[in-house]
């Protein structure tokens, strides 16, 4: 209502100013002195072009100036055709709006685009342009027939059956776009059979801070913080040999798939390849200023990355010891370093709080991933799938490569997580400061296990600790380091059944917070 009593007084000032323009006249000399019919319209024009051009388009009712608008003046909307020539004679319409609001998200078409009375296949072709909704189709299905809809300003006039069905279409459509949308459930996990533990390793003089399992499944190798190297045979458990070289603990090994060499690397900032043919070092690689936290070997070149509290990562040649690339970028220690053949190939994770995805090549940062609130400890790569994981006290992130897209929270395992493994069932495995190890479903984050074994006797509650984890080449097996000087070992239980140890899901809502 407002908005009509402001454009009738718009429209009345315009009609009383013409009327004043009609009758007065202006001259050099100050005196009225009257105008001729072709001057009168050319001043006219002039004025109305200058000083009402503003209100020249404001919405009016189409009888308020039918029998001004001659048919052959018109375009093929029925609008009023301007001539540049301020010379000739001119007659002004105030046209109106579109008198229907487009749909969201759809562009009028220029059958559609300014008219005040829409023909029947222009308001059909606005309708088929909208996309379908089964909200809208309800709707409409519900909505009275020959009901109208006016559009603020317009005059009160019936509309066509066409233009009305469009204009529900845009409210319905605009209605549905504001529903709540139902919040993304979890799916119903695969059933895993839960581990248990069969058998316990002793033998080291410190805490075990590293494994690794040979590409023949035959034996498997520990480093430990009483400076040892320890080969144990896989299938009894039983120790093959003892390596000493290092002075200080040993915080990563790794055996080659390529060669008969293993990779070990530690807190006395040296790396040493081993040969395992005479049982000795054959090469160092110098270059880290302190403490080397882990190392990996690259899949299919003879590459090997190490990652240190020095706040780098390093890429050495294996032959010739060379150091390829520094990465640096990281602003505190570097606690893990993955590789694969696939671009990103070298992942590592840090105690800055953040991930940063490598360009082997240029030895440069492709992508830095800033989620985790707290430091990366671990990071392990899907066998099978273009994903990887990474733990860290907040929360465990699943993400997906090339660019590091995340995909989902794995939330419950509250504790400082050392370690992280994943088999080609999609069964990860997370490992914390506080002895507790959690067992997730990969694909929908569902944690079907918890255990927290008991420590070795003779050993205090509080060396209750895993550092590190790794399935054996069979997956059949789940190898853990532990603060008690030990090595455990679990296996399936095969005696387990779905019925026996059901999943206890719920289509719980799923947490895909970024923070």
């Amino acid at each position: 209502m407002v908005e009509e009593v402001q454009k009738h007084s718009v429209h009345t000032l315009v009609f009383r100013s013409l009327k004043r323009t009609h009758d007065m006249f202006v001259a050099d000399n100050g005196k009225p002195v009257p105008l001729d019919e072709e001057s009168h319209k050319r001043k006219m024009a002039i004025k109305l072009r200058n000083e009402y051009g503003p209100v020249l388009h404001m919405p009016t009712s189409k009888e308020n100036f039918k029998e001004k608008c001659p048919q052959n003046a018109s375009d093929s909307y029925g609008h009023k055709q301007y001539p540049a020539n301020q010379g000739q004679e001119v007659e002004y319409l105030v046209t109106g709006t579109h008198p229907y609001p487009p749909g969201p998200g759809v562009a009028l078409t220029a059958d559609t685009k300014i008219q005040r009375m829409p023909s029947e296949s222009a308001a059909q072709s606005l309708a088929v342009a909208l996309p379908s909704s089964q909200t809208r189709v309800d709707a409409n299905r519900s909505a009275p027939a020959g009901g109208e809809y006016r559009h603020p300003g317009t005059s009160d006039r019936s509309q066509p059956a066409g233009m009305t069905s469009a204009v529900m279409e845009a409210g319905n459509a605009k209605n549905s776009a504001l529903m709540a949308k139902k919040a993304p459930t979890m799916p119903k996990p695969q059933w895993h059979p839960p581990w248990k533990l069969y058998r316990v390793i002793s033998g080291h003089l410190g805490w075990v801070r590293c494994i690794a399992v040979e590409p023949g499944n035959q034996w498997f190798v520990t480093g430990s913080a009483d400076r040892t190297i320890k080969i144990w045979d896989l299938a009894s458990g039983k120790l093959k040999l003892s390596l000493t070289g290092h002075i200080s603990t040993v915080r990563g090994v790794i055996v080659s798939t390529r060669s008969p060499y293993l990779f070990s690397c530690g807190e006395d900032k040296q790396v040493k390849c081993w040969d395992l043919e005479y049982n000795k070092v054959i090469r160092h690689y110098h270059g880290h200023l302190s403490a080397v936290y882990g190392l990996d070997l690259h899949p299919t070149i003879d590459v090997l990355v190490t990652c240190s509290r020095d706040s780098t990562a390093r890429i050495w040649d294996v032959r010739t010891k060379a150091s390829v690339h520094t990465l640096s970028g990281h602003t505190n220690a570097v606690a893990t370093v993955r590789c694969q053949a696939a671009e990103p190939q070298i992942i590592t994770g840090s105690h800055d709080t953040t991930i940063r995805l490598w360009d082997l090549v240029a030895g440069k940062t492709r992508v830095t991933l800033t989620n985790h609130k707290k430091s990366v400890r671990a990071v392990v790569l899907h066998p099978r799938h273009y994903t990887f994981a990474s733990g860290s006290p907040d929360n465990i992130k699943q993400w997906k490569f090339p660019d590091g897209s995340f995909i989902q929270n794995l939330s419950g395992h509250n504790a400082i997580i050392n370690t992280l493994t994943v088999n080609s069932d999609g069964v990860l495995v997370s490992g914390a400061d506080n002895g507790t190890m959690h067992l997730w479903d990969w694909r929908t984050g569902y944690n079907f296990q918890r255990v927290h074994a008991a420590v070795q006797p003779g050993s205090l509650d509080s060396e209750s600790g895993i550092f590190a984890c790794a399935f054996d080449q069979s997956e059949s097996r789940l190898l853990t380091a532990e603060a008690d000087k030990t090595i455990k070992v679990y296996k399936e239980d095969d005696t387990a059944t779905e019925e026996t140890h059901p999943v206890s899901w719920k289509p719980e809502i799923i947490k895909r917070k970024r923070f």
